[in-house]
């Protein structure tokens, strides 16, 4: 186990767990580290399916550390600039791993904390959940994890939380679109499992292709003749790909893929 971060791999799933219980899982640049070593393990691991992103304690993630944040204040503008870019190098990696992520919002998840359910691809919250954009209060711009955050919510409601700060609950998350569902605390980590078979039925490759894919066609713009010209050879290249042949041919066979391990 790194500092502050355990992690678990079973079944195709790799369980990262910030461990900071006391702290309530905030940050510092230790575990900012240590996060982001543990995801490109498990991007480099070939028996790992998917990532939960998950907490120990009361809450998800409290954001920054405030002895971290402390030490920060007294450092340049150099010194900060640098502390900066590893959490914004963190929170890339876990927004472009090419396996699916997700969150596991068994608590309060704030500031830095809301943008790493944000990056997640899937995130699932119990109802006593609790989100806050705080750092306007603290004087501050919740500026690295804005591109994840204001993705997930959208422009208008960004404007609304990322300047007012104020808590919105679990169904406030939901409709934003920053929650993927609300699950009963005792039926979380059953929600999240059945999320996780489903995962795991997939191919890897077609995961990493449709990750790039939606992220090219999420840039907006529109429906142009070049859009599509570069989703019919997105579709032609995945079909005449190993794995696509597979999944037709298994597929057609009525047997499982090979990327699944055969029913003992």
């Amino acid at each position: 186990m790194a500092e502050g971060l355990a992690v678990e791999k079973r079944s195709g799933v790799a369980i990262l767990t910030l461990d900071r219980p006391a702290l309530r899982n905030a940050f510092d640049d230790a575990l900012i580290a240590a996060l982001t070593g543990a995801l490109r393990d498990a991007e480099a691991d070939p028996g790992v399916r998917a990532v939960v992103l998950a907490g120990n304690g009361p809450a998800f993630c409290a954001g920054a550390d405030l002895n971290w944040m402390k030490r920060m204040a007294g450092y340049g503008y150099e010194q900060n600039l640098a502390d900066a870019r590893a959490l914004a190098a963190m929170l890339r990696v876990l927004d472009r791993l090419p396996k699916p992520t997700v969150a596991r919002v068994h608590g309060h998840a704030f500031a830095g904390g809301v943008g790493l359910v944000a990056a997640c691809d899937i995130a699932v919250g119990v109802p006593q959940a609790e989100f806050c954009l705080s750092e306007v209060k603290l004087g501050l711009s919740p500026a690295t994890i804005s591109p994840y955050v204001v993705r997930a919510m959208g422009e208008r409601a960004a404007r609304r939380y990322f300047l007012t700060g104020e808590r919105f609950d679990a169904e406030q998350a939901l409709r934003l679109g920053l929650l993927s569902c609300v699950s009963p605390s005792q039926r979380l980590d059953g929600e999240i499992g059945e999320i996780l078979n489903h995962l795991t039925q997939g191919g890897p490759h077609a995961h990493a292709k449709i990750k790039d894919l939606i992220r090219a066609v999420a840039r907006g713009g529109p429906v142009s003749d070049a859009l599509i010209d570069d989703t019919a050879q997105r579709i032609a290249e995945i079909r005449v790909s190993p794995e696509g042949r597979e999944g037709i041919v298994s597929f057609l066979e009525k047997r499982r893929p090979g990327w699944l391990a055969p029913k003992g």
